[in-house]
């Protein structure tokens, strides 16, 4: 599929680069209800993962020996407890989203989760969701209420301080999301003077404190929250991970735009840890392992490539980097 094809089908490139996505938008849509979460099954035909070709993918994942287990104190008392307790969400489509119909959470972020499950326990089931937003992160690992986080995690030196990542796995950066018949933003510049979402607790705030100091930004604990006040045009745009914009824009085909070119620092996703846990080394040894085998490639074109009408999948990024 040419980079046309995937402008006149509002298809959005992830990894393909900023180039591509300053003109990539989407066919006018006026409607100002507020969107549903977004849910598999409510995706249209063209969107739905494939959870036949995701589960047996899943399944086939690999399973770590005694020895390696024994060799780390966190996979060792995950094991001993006998679940893998996991913080995440269920409500990104491409990443992480609930099926009501089968009571399964499958997409990237998931699927890794579940793969991890399967590498420590022989059996992906044998896990325990907790759900967490931008500002409880770290919080459920520091309480060890959780083991991991698998949550869209960007990497930062400020929750260095309080926890450990493995990874990265995945980058990307920021994207301006506006509705679709909106002509006055097409930029990060043309935020001066707009009300623009960000979600607290990520590092949109932060982000655009740098690169549109004149935006009155509006925080809000959600995704769903931040792209629901900007369907109700009580915010001008949402910033946000352009990973997490192509859930909204492939959940909704017709409904947004991306306004201009990603901004911003390259934003590495990362597997949240303890602090200082080694089960950092443990995660490290099992997601090169995953890549070098083929299975984080197989993953992401299941969970996003097909389903956003990408042929080519992006290079992971170097671990520990």
């Amino acid at each position: 599929m040419s980079l046309n094809d995937l402008m006149l089908n509002r298809r959005q490139a992830l990894g393909l680069g900023a180039a591509a996505l300053a003109s990539l938008g989407l066919v006018a849509c006026s409607d100002a209800e507020a969107p549903a979460p977004e849910t598999d099954e409510e995706a249209t035909e063209e969107t739905k993962l494939d959870a036949t070709a995701y589960d047996e993918l899943i399944a086939s994942g690999a399973v770590a020996t005694d020895d390696e287990i024994a060799a780390s104190a966190w996979a060792s008392k995950v094991k001993e407890a006998g679940k893998l307790r996991v913080g995440g969400v269920q409500t990104s489509l491409l990443f992480s989203s609930l099926n009501e119909q089968d009571g399964k959470t499958r997409g990237f972020d998931a699927g890794l989760s579940q793969l991890l499950t399967r590498y420590i326990l022989g059996d992906e089931s044998k896990q325990e969701i907790t759900q967490v937003t931008s500002d409880t992160r770290e919080s459920v690992l520091q309480n060890d209420q959780v083991d991991v986080v698998f949550a869209t995690y960007s990497i930062n030196d400020d929750r260095k301080k309080v926890i450990s990542f493995a990874g990265p796995y995945y980058t990307t950066q920021q994207s301006i999301l506006v509705m679709a018949d909106n002509s006055d933003i097409n930029s990060v510049e043309d935020l001066a003077g707009k009300n623009v979402a960000a979600q607290s607790g990520s590092t949109g705030p932060a982000i655009l404190e740098e690169y549109a100091p004149d935006a009155s930004v509006q925080e809000f604990k959600t995704d769903e929250e931040a792209r629901t006040a900007l369907s109700q045009g009580r915010v001008d745009a949402y910033v946000i991970d352009t990973a997490m914009q192509m859930g909204s824009m492939t959940r909704n085909p017709g409904r947004y735009r991306l306004a201009g070119e990603e901004f911003g620092p390259v934003d590495a996703y990362g597997i949240g840890m303890p602090l200082d846990s080694d089960g950092v080394a443990f995660v490290n040894a099992w997601l090169q392992q995953i890549e070098d085998e083929g299975v984080w490639e197989e993953l992401w074109q299941l969970c996003i490539g097909d389903r956003a009408g990408i042929d080519t999948v992006p290079e992971p990024p170097a671990i520990g980097a």
